[in-house]
């Protein structure tokens, strides 16, 4: 069950400063791996304004599955958007989603969409939906540190775990 907000009342920083150019963060929560877990996304504007959030649960999955759901989920926020944008930074607390992004994801297609030892990735699906998504744009994947006081990071986790709660979990 995924929860949208489209006009937040909180007002970020963000270092962008073109119109065709968007932020969005994300962060995935799980209570139990496997468990109940979450993602959640916010979009800022190149005016520093929080134009978009949304967070959603599963009732079974792992955190990794979590982190790159919110990843999926703000990217496809971006592609129905009307407007084209020329620029997307991605911020997130997951090594695993950055990593696999910008490296693993290259070796697992030249293979097949295998690993090295010639066995099928973990979460293969999403990894084949995010690339196609990232395909589609011009996206800078920056990873931040969790729990460290980024207010977006920090932002999304509060969402992330909001709707735990709202879900019971």
């Amino acid at each position: 069950m995924a929860e949208e907000s489209e006009s937040p009342s909180v007002s970020l920083p963000t270092p962008i400063l073109n119109s065709d150019e968007i932020a969005l963060y994300s962060d995935g929560a799980c209570r139990g791996n496997p468990g109940p877990g979450s993602w959640a996304f916010i979009a800022q504007n190149h005016e520093g304004e929080l134009v978009h959030s949304s967070s959603g649960v599963s009732k079974l999955t792992t955190n990794n599955k979590m982190e790159l759901q919110g990843v999926i989920e703000g990217l496809l926020f971006v592609s129905d958007q009307p407007q084209n944008f020329k620029k997307i930074f991605f911020y997130t607390d997951s090594k695993y989603v950055v990593d696999g992004i910008t490296s693993w994801v290259k070796g697992w297609k030249r293979r097949g969409w295998k690993k090295a030892d010639k066995k099928a990735p973990e979460n293969l699906e999403q990894w084949q939906e995010l690339d196609q998504l990232n395909e589609k744009f011009n996206v800078e994947f920056i990873w931040v540190k969790g729990h460290a006081g980024h207010p977006q990071n920090e932002l999304c986790d509060r969402l992330a775990n909001e709707a735990l709660d709202a879900q019971g979990f």
